[in-house]
């Protein structure tokens, strides 16, 4: 990503900030009793990093970003990525409940969600969404078999995992827009 792109940067921290809080609230579905707090405070930190990026995001509405000045082409791959991400999720969460497969909805849902960032490379310009993507899926492939480990819903275990990589990437998104 370009320096320009400030206002993206500001959106990182508040899509990613939002997104991390949900992760780590899913991660509260079955987690050990220890972790809750943890898991309350990491909610609370993502909260926060998202309210700061909304805020500039707002205040820097007007400055360039990919979606704007690529032209009605980046924006339009965007939404298609975007949606693709939404049925592909959703349809592979029905198939999962309906083979009594729920402990996987979790770690398949953080699976489509790091390979989306591989299509949003392009779009933002920003080869850095490679290494989201690869420690998404990571996270997604191994938390089922952590989660036996603990013995906790497998959605702790991509929950921590993917709140963490999110929240670290918003924080990545302020300190960037700070730089530029």
């Amino acid at each position: 990503m370009e320096f320009e792109y400030i206002r993206d940067y500001a959106m990182y921290a508040a899509v990613l900030g939002f997104f991390s809080l949900a992760w780590f609230g899913w991660a509260q579905e079955n987690p050990r009793k220890t972790w809750r707090k943890y898991l309350g405070i990491g909610s609370g930190m993502a909260i926060l990093v998202c309210i700061v990026g909304v805020y500039l995001s707002i205040t820097h509405w007007d400055a360039p970003s990919t979606l704007s000045l690529e032209g009605k082409a980046t924006f339009i791959r965007y939404i298609i990525v975007f949606y693709a991400e939404f049925i592909i999720g959703g349809i592979g969460a029905f198939v999962l409940m309906r083979l009594k497969h729920k402990d996987w909805i979790a770690p398949w849902i953080a699976f489509v969600v790091g390979t989306h960032f591989f299509w949003l490379v392009d779009i933002f310009k920003d080869s850095s969404l490679y290494i989201l993507a690869i420690v998404m899926i990571g996270v997604a492939f191994i938390s089922p078999i952590v989660a036996k480990k603990y013995n906790v819903a497998s959605s702790a275990i991509t929950g921590i995992g993917s709140g963490t990589i999110l929240f670290c990437f918003a924080v990545l998104g302020l300190v960037r827009y700070l730089l530029s």
